[in-house]
């Protein structure tokens, strides 16, 4: 391994700790414990030499999120598989998506909560970015003709009911019912039949 190559792999290693740590705290204690300063300590690196790595702690938790994307993209394709017909893709994808932002309370947070500099519907997406979307889309494609605007319709309608959900805002224990009633905004704006799902 020439020199070249083991200081990148090194300061890839060092993202990495710097990123799992973010991770970490803001799982246990909440974003707002995550500081430079903390991770400078919990990592046992400089502050100068976090900076060298990221310009700031949202571009900390910029890190995080795609990490976040990369793994809500493989949850949703992962439903989408196992799924025995298209409208029940929709729901299992719908329901992956839920369980997803719930077991991952931080991370989800890190994705669509706190400010970032990542883009969406850009020419510059990011590629971890336009997966999840990419997994949402092949499910939706089949009941509608414009899948780029229904998706991220479906997209919406899921972030809203889970961020509604979290808040406690809307009554507990009626997730699937909700969930049923997208699928079904879905379905039945494509103008297909109940009966081809």
């Amino acid at each position: 391994m020439g020199i070249a190559e083991r200081k990148s792999r090194e300061r890839a290693d060092r993202e990495d700790r710097i990123v799992a740590a973010a991770r970490g705290i803001a799982e246990s204690e909440g974003w707002e414990a995550v500081t430079i300063r903390r991770l400078a300590k919990e990592i046992e690196y400089s502050q100068p030499v976090l900076y060298s790595h990221f310009e700031n702690r949202d571009a900390i938790v910029a890190a995080v999120a795609i990490e976040g994307f990369r793994e809500l993209a493989a949850t949703l394709c992962a439903a989408a598989e196992g799924a025995k017909g298209r409208r029940e893709a929709l729901t299992d994808l719908a329901m992956a998506y839920f369980d997803f932002a719930q077991s991952r309370p931080s991370l989800y947070e890190a994705m669509f909560v706190l400010p970032t500099q990542l883009r969406f519907a850009e020419a510059e997406t990011r590629p971890e970015l336009r997966a999840g979307f990419e997994a949402l889309a092949a499910a939706v494609s089949p009941f509608c003709a414009d899948a780029e605007i229904v998706t991220e319709t479906f997209w919406a309608a899921l972030h809203g009911l889970v961020a509604l959900e979290r808040a406690g805002r809307i009554r507990p224990g009626m997730r699937d019912e909700r969930i049923a009633l997208v699928v079904r905004a879905i379905v039945d704006a494509g103008g297909h039949s109940r009966s081809r799902g």
